[in-house]
């Protein structure tokens, strides 16, 4: 029986088409790269961003936690009034795969876990931002990946079949949630293995250079 033909390619956005890591900021603030990642471990913690993707304010957030950590409250403040330092910019490899999924005609979106303050910058900062035919962000939904709600808010509110969607993730854990719940997932780790997977699904994407 022949593959259903794939109908949608749904993107992370952080870490597949943007290169956000914390420490594109704080390897400016740090002097040693050991202190860095003791902060970045106790007290700018995964954990503690976590609400943040979840709609919490990040202003606050910040200075909640720089009541508790005295000693590194300019570090911690940085997160916020430095933000868009954490974004280097664009992966244009991958993003040039974005482009040539569209110009083929196949139907692309976004299910990013992303402030929504940080997702309003990140429009006006990246144009590829105007290309996707929808977009799912955590924190105006209130809920992030791997929660299957936030899956379920992508496929019903765009209508789409799981087995004809293809996701592109960077996780682990959040391409198991998607494969859960029928849909095809991709693990992100370098733009021309993501062009081998795409071509091997029938997708109209270029071969790698």
């Amino acid at each position: 029986m022949p593959e259903p033909e794939i109908t949608a390619v749904v993107f992370d956005l952080g870490g597949v088409l943007l290169d956000w890591d914390p420490r594109h900021l704080y390897r400016r603030l740090f002097a040693d790269p050991r202190e860095m990642e003791d902060f970045l471990a106790r007290v700018c913690t995964p954990d503690w961003h976590r609400a943040h993707d979840l709609g919490e304010d990040v202003t606050q957030s910040c200075r909640r936690l720089a009541r508790q950590h005295p000693g590194h409250r300019d570090m911690i403040m940085a997160w916020v009034d430095h933000e868009d330092e954490m974004a280097a910019g664009q992966i244009d490899e991958a993003v040039d795969v974005l482009a040539e999924l569209k110009a083929g005609g196949v139907r692309c979106l976004a299910l990013s876990n992303m402030e929504p303050v940080t997702f309003a910058a990140r429009q006006d900062r990246f144009a590829f931002m105007s290309w996707f035919d929808g977009l799912v962000i955590s924190g105006i939904e209130g809920v992030a990946k791997p929660d299957p709600r936030i899956f379920r808010i992508l496929l019903g509110r765009y209508r789409l079949e799981p087995a004809t969607t293809v996701f592109i993730d960077d996780s682990p854990g959040n391409v198991a949630a998607a494969r859960d719940m029928g849909m095809i997932g991709l693990r992100y780790t370098s733009p021309g293995g993501l062009r081998d997977r795409l071509r091997s699904l029938g997708l109209p994407v270029l071969s790698p250079a």
